[in-house]
């Protein structure tokens, strides 16, 4: 599917889903800085730079890329009722061919946590990947221990799966994580992905 020149924008009840835009830059910034201590033990060490306007263009246009090549969907999650930015959410590493699958990743500011903003995206990006982009599987992997994360998985339909054993470095460590999905014809019970 070639999604050149196209804008991706997901609605729902209390958001829009869509691409960073360079003049989101401010509004990111201060929201991953604000929420640095919530963040950072569940995510990759930040470079030195990360907060800065050349890496957040960099992201940008990446994002762009991606979109375009098909192999990512990166979507900041926005609230409607006063444009707020309250965190983002990826659908990456998409896989064409038998496999039709991709791997979800998110995060959300701290102000924003605990209030049922991602679980709504999550369901639309999987509702999306799946009756859109024609999709069969959204994987996703979180550690053990964040229990928020793997309860959000759960209410959103995705079953656990199993342990990946130093998945990935989090924090400057390798660390194992659980891994989670959701499928498009699951025959594993029911499932609550926006389907």
């Amino acid at each position: 599917m070639l999604l050149a020149r196209r804008r991706i924008r997901l609605e729902t009840d209390r958001l829009t889903l869509r691409a960073p835009l360079h003049s989101d830059y401010r509004d990111w910034s201060s929201l991953r800085d604000s929420s640095r201590g919530f963040l950072t033990r569940w995510e990759p060490t930040w470079s030195n730079d990360h907060l800065s306007r050349k890496s957040f263009t960099n992201r940008v246009y990446w994002s762009q890329r991606a979109i375009t090549n098909g192999t990512a969907m990166p979507l900041f999650l926005v609230r409607r009722e006063d444009q707020a930015l309250l965190g983002a959410i990826t659908l990456d590493n998409i896989r064409r061919g038998p496999a039709q699958a991709g791997t979800l990743g998110y995060w959300v500011g701290a102000p924003h946590a605990r209030q049922g903003y991602m679980r709504e995206a999550i369901l639309a990006l999987v509702h999306h990947a799946f009756t859109k982009m024609d999709l069969s599987r959204i994987e996703a992997a979180c550690l053990p221990e964040n229990h928020a994360s793997r309860g959000l998985l759960e209410s959103a339909g995705f079953k656990y799966e199993g342990v990946a054993q130093s998945y990935l470095q989090i924090n400057g460590r390798w660390r194992t994580h659980v891994l989670y999905a959701a499928l498009r014809i699951d025959r594993r019970g029911k499932t609550d992905a926006g389907l």
